[in-house]
């Protein structure tokens, strides 16, 4: 009997697949066509919620909108970039069911200022009325992490547990204003000394949880925390600490 080519799901492996998810840029989405028969898959840009899962801005002139009306179930390929060959580098295949956001919900308005953060650009475009913005529910995933390493991972090890953060995304959006126009010193670095990043005028983009998102132009880095946190009394000590820590390496 052939060896199962899957591995066992590891704290690495989740660390490799939330990076993928809260990192990447765009996606290939996958959805339903009844009428044919067949999938149809399209480039989407992609956000993330605060607990992780997958967030995109689609416009009612485009089929796949009108195809997640029609059938909610779709899968989302994420896959880093990088030198040589395409398939030695992780990818992650997502399943899930899409929920469109209803424009003036507070769910909506929250997920808009955490997207152009993300994607400042698509201020230009985000509330023209044909736009909606839609939350992929994960329900399961599969991992790629290079040559001899899959796993398939439940929606357990893809996102982030947010039960005990309530009213969180007011506190992450002041936090992140405070950090970037009070402490923009210590985001680069973060990114630069605790990242390995390029020199630049990182932004902070992100707070959870479990880690942090800094943008510089178009690429996204993930730090995640030492370990998750317990709750938003614990963010302000941690961002103390790993200010600390990278003033320690800058040396």
């Amino acid at each position: 009997m052939a060896k199962d080519p899957v591995l066992p799901v590891d704290d690495e492996a989740r660390g490799l697949a939330k990076r993928l998810m809260r990192t990447a840029r765009s996606g290939a989405l996958a959805t339903n066509d009844a009428g044919s028969g067949t999938p149809f898959s399209s480039l989407v840009q992609v956000g993330t919620d605060l607990d992780g899962a997958p967030v995109i801005l689609t416009s009612q002139l485009s089929l796949h909108t009108r195809l997640l009306e029609a059938d909610p179930r779709c899968s989302l390929l994420l896959s880093a970039v990088g030198k040589g060959d395409p398939l030695a580098h992780p990818r992650l295949t997502l399943l899930a069911r899409a929920r469109r956001l209803e424009r003036e919900s507070g769910e909506a308005q929250a997920i808009r200022r955490r997207y152009l953060l993300q994607h400042p650009k698509a201020e230009l475009y985000v509330d023209f009325p044909d736009f909606a913005f839609w939350r992929l529910d994960v329900a399961s995933g599969s991992l790629n992490g290079g040559f001899g390493r899959a796993y398939r991972m439940a929606k357990e090890d893809l996102l982030t547990d947010i039960s005990g953060f309530f009213d969180f995304y007011d506190f992450e959006a002041g936090a992140i204003a405070h950090m970037n126009e009070d402490h923009a010193d210590a985001v680069a670095l973060y990114a630069m000394r605790l990242c390995g990043a390029r020199e630049g005028a990182w932004r902070l983009v992100g707070i959870d949880p479990e880690g942090i998102q800094m943008a510089l132009g178009d690429e996204i880095l993930r730090l995640p925390f030492p370990k998750p946190l317990t709750g938003p009394h614990e963010v302000r000590p941690m961002l103390i600490r790993l200010a600390n820590e990278a003033r320690g390496r800058e040396g």
